[in-house]
């Protein structure tokens, strides 16, 4: 088994929970007239346009090129940025490197930059991941709480000439050159063509990237992406990569078994066999990915600090883990994971530890629990075993008639939980999209912080602690502990499990790249015999 420890993150979504029926077709390394290409399993993404995407990582990370890149060793490389620069962490000069043209041959300009961020920050746009956008000064002008907004671009944003604009965010944030490394998607540019029809331009997006798309996105089709011709960045080691859409990804997993498709994410049902299964073909990423049992706080029941401790000592982690993920998994210690520069180890302290008759204790001391509890769970992603262990261990060490019951859909849970129809635990997760303290905390436990819902749980003092924490230019992470140490005096939900995500990969392909932001890193896939 091949466990490579390397940093690295995933979408808002599940990663492998909510996955990949097939239309496979079969992997291939070389086509039929030399193509070097791979196919790679994935959900059908329906959107594709960066500050949209939810679940297109892959394929966006292949389509365009960022302003800087994270490597697995910490470097923060520049790719289309030629620099990022700042003198007081508020204002932001960033200048392009010159040649770089986007797939229908115009040049990336500042403007490019300046007018794709004005269009995912506004508001009557909806784009899904307009957040990443929001501490850039203008941005709540253009997402008024009321009404329409009367101008379309953010004043925070100026364009100094062709290949330099300026970037005013609304408070010193030390961690902006991360915020526009590669998996932060919104950040990406789009040309001057998808700005007349963005509906059109998600049909068949262009990017400034390694790949361009090759036809247009049908639903539940493959996607397929070619080498392009005039990319100004480093050329990538494959020439053709096949988007296979899935809606199981247990037959995804399957099918690299049989050698149809080269690449998929491990469903968790697998997590335990995939060693066996594939040897050296089995990685698992050391991530900055993290789950917590989101607590209904709106409810009554859940508003003692003692039942949500008490929540929190009742489940089993270690064995969860064992029998369930097969050890891939660590049980979370503290609010962020590990490998976030800076997380205070094992702050969490006997809160996150199994002790079921000090758990008992504690329920009897703030009054017991009344009434049954409905642990809530995206359906068809494999998670029934990881939530019925949860409502097992609820029920047998705390007396609590408790039950995990999934949705239909990712769909519907969300919708569930967005609106507030979730009367019991449910499932809640964010998946970093650089390893910072800050892209944690702030998704978590900062309103409109980009996971709306996912505990929810917001509180003044916490986000004062964070706007000083982004501030702090220490490197070390270490200004993010006061931070921590205020949401364990509350205790808002109970952290579960620091993740890795995990690959497997068929016999065409000898090494899986990764990066701190957890995808595989398809344009430097190493090939068997390269």
């Amino acid at each position: 088994m091949r466990r490579n420890q390397r940093t690295a993150a995933a979408s808002i979504l599940l990663v492998t929970a909510l996955g990949l029926t097939a239309c496979a077709t079969g992997g291939s390394d070389t086509a039929d007239d030399g193509t070097r290409a791979i196919t790679f399993g994935v959900t059908d993404p329906g959107t594709l346009t960066p500050g949209r995407q939810l679940v297109a990582y892959d394929f966006n990370m292949a389509v365009w090129s960022p302003l800087s890149f994270l490597e697995s060793d910490g470097t923060l490389n520049y790719v289309q940025a030629e620099s990022i620069e700042s003198d007081d962490n508020i204002t932001w000069t960033i200048t392009l490197k010159d040649g770089w043209t986007f797939h229908d041959g115009t040049p990336v300009t500042a403007q490019s930059y300046v007018d794709s961020w004005n269009t995912v920050a506004y508001g009557p746009n909806a784009f899904e991941n307009s957040g990443q956008v929001a501490n850039i000064v203008g941005y709540t002008d253009l997402n008024p709480a009321e009404g329409e907004p009367s101008i379309t671009e953010m004043s925070g944003l100026t364009v100094v000439d062709d290949l330099t604009f300026t970037v005013e965010l609304i408070g010193p944030d030390s961690q902006f050159p991360l915020q526009v490394s590669q998996a932060q998607t919104a950040m990406y540019p789009m040309p001057e063509s998808a700005f007349d029809d963005l509906d059109a331009y998600n049909t068949h997006p262009i990017g400034n990237g390694p790949f361009e798309l090759e036809g247009d996105y049908v639903e539940n089709e493959t996607l397929v992406v070619t080498a392009y011709d005039d990319f100004a960045g480093d050329a990538p080691t494959t020439d053709q990569i096949s988007f296979v859409p899935y809606t199981d990804d247990t037959t995804a997993y399957t099918d690299v078994q049989a050698g149809n498709l080269d690449v998929a994410s491990v469903p968790a049902s697998r997590l335990p066999q995939a060693g066996d299964d594939f040897g050296d073909n089995f990685y698992s990423f050391e991530a900055p990915g993290i789950s917590y049992l989101g607590l209904p706080l709106w409810d009554e029941r859940y508003q003692d600090v003692r039942v949500r401790q008490a929540i929190s000592m009742a489940i089993d982690r270690e064995t969860i883990n064992d029998v369930i993920y097969g050890g891939a998994y660590t049980p979370a210690t503290a609010f962020t994971p590990a490998i976030e520069p800076g997380t205070p180890e094992d702050i969490c302290g006997e809160f996150c530890e199994y002790d079921p008759d000090a758990a008992k204790d504690l329920l009897d001391e703030a009054g017991g629990f009344e009434g049954s509890m409905e642990i809530s769970f995206p359906g068809g992603g494999g998670l029934d075993d990881f939530y019925n262990a949860i409502a097992n261990n609820l029920r047998q060490n705390l007396g609590v008639d408790a039950t995990a019951v999934p949705s239909a859909d990712w769909a519907e849970f969300s919708d569930n939980r967005t609106a507030g129809n979730i009367d019991g635990p449910f499932f809640s997760r964010w998946g970093a999209l650089y390893p910072s303290q800050q892209a944690t905390l702030r998704p978590f436990f900062v309103e409109n912080g980009g996971c709306a819902n996912c505990i929810p749980w917001y509180d003044a003092d916490v986000k004062a602690a964070i706007d000083a924490a982004d501030a702090a230019d220490t490197g070390d992470g270490s200004a993010y502990a006061d931070v921590q140490e205020l949401i364990l005096e509350e205790f808002p939900a109970p952290p579960l499990f620091f993740e890795t995500y995990s690959y497997v990969t068929s016999d065409r392909i000898s090494d899986l790249v990764t990066s701190p932001v957890g995808n595989p890193r398809l344009t430097n896939v190493v090939l068997a015999g390269e």
